[in-house]
């Protein structure tokens, strides 16, 4: 579904990414893991028009999608949850799901089915779909930048630091929702500083280090590799006595 091919990708003068490949098979869970400054959310923004490519190419369904903008991108089936959440806080929680609509508009669908799956995902949002945005917790926040998304009905969801700033136990429901939705056949595509959460949430991954990939294979496989556990997952890997 998605290709990208020996990207490099920066800011002015300012190289980020540099010859990375890799690739997210339709209906794969595919995490990019890495430190901070490590190219990550550079990454998305390149496959999302944010930011253009110096070199190489990005195909999305075998087309190339360099060229295109952000939201025709969007439109294509390609739908990003940015860091930050990025709501807007004046809207309603309606009005903001409403937006997020706009991105499906040439695939069809019907609005009001949009909404009822968001809500059944999110219920609080339901309850607080006419309060303003800028008036919900952190969390239903971030459950509201995810419904927005799946209100474009994406082919391909491209997560942007979804557990950024929140606790424990919505960070546990928003993997448990995301996982659940990777059940129901949708491809994935998860930037993610909690390394963990993100080995856990996918079956396969790729790790950068300073605009490159460093590693790469099956999820379950790099959750037991020494310099990952080390490096990423915030343990001492044992060693042999």
């Amino acid at each position: 579904m998605l290709e990208v091919k020996l990207i490099s990708a920066g800011y002015g003068a300012v190289a980020v990414l540099s010859e990375m490949s890799f690739s997210v098979a339709e209906g794969q869970a595919v995490a990019i893991i890495g430190a901070n400054g490590a190219g990550k959310t550079t990454l998305l923004k390149t496959i999302c028009g944010l930011v253009r490519t110096t070199a190489g190419a990005i195909e999305f369904d075998g087309r190339s999608i360099v060229h295109l903008s952000t939201y025709d991108i969007a439109r294509r089936g390609a739908v990003m949850v940015p860091e930050g959440r990025q709501i807007l806080g004046p809207l309603t929680v309606e009005e903001n799901l409403r937006l997020g609509h706009l991105a499906a508009a040439k695939r069809g669908g019907v609005i009001r089915d949009d909404f009822d799956t968001v809500f059944a995902l999110f219920p609080v949002l339901a309850e607080r779909r006419h309060h303003a945005a800028g008036q919900l917790s952190g969390g239903q926040q971030q459950m509201l930048a995810i419904g927005r998304a799946l209100m474009g009905r994406p082919r391909l969801l491209l997560l942007d630091e979804p557990s950024l700033g929140l606790g424990p136990t919505i960070v546990t429901q928003l993997f448990e929702t995301l996982q659940q939705l990777h059940r129901q056949g949708l491809t994935m595509l998860l930037v993610e500083q909690n390394a963990k959460r993100a080995l856990e949430t996918t079956e396969y991954a790729y790790v950068i280090e300073r605009g490159r990939i460093v590693d790469h294979g099956s999820s379950a496989r790099l959750q037991s590799d020494p310099t990952v556990i080390e490096h990423y997952l915030g343990q001492t890997a044992s060693r042999p006595q």
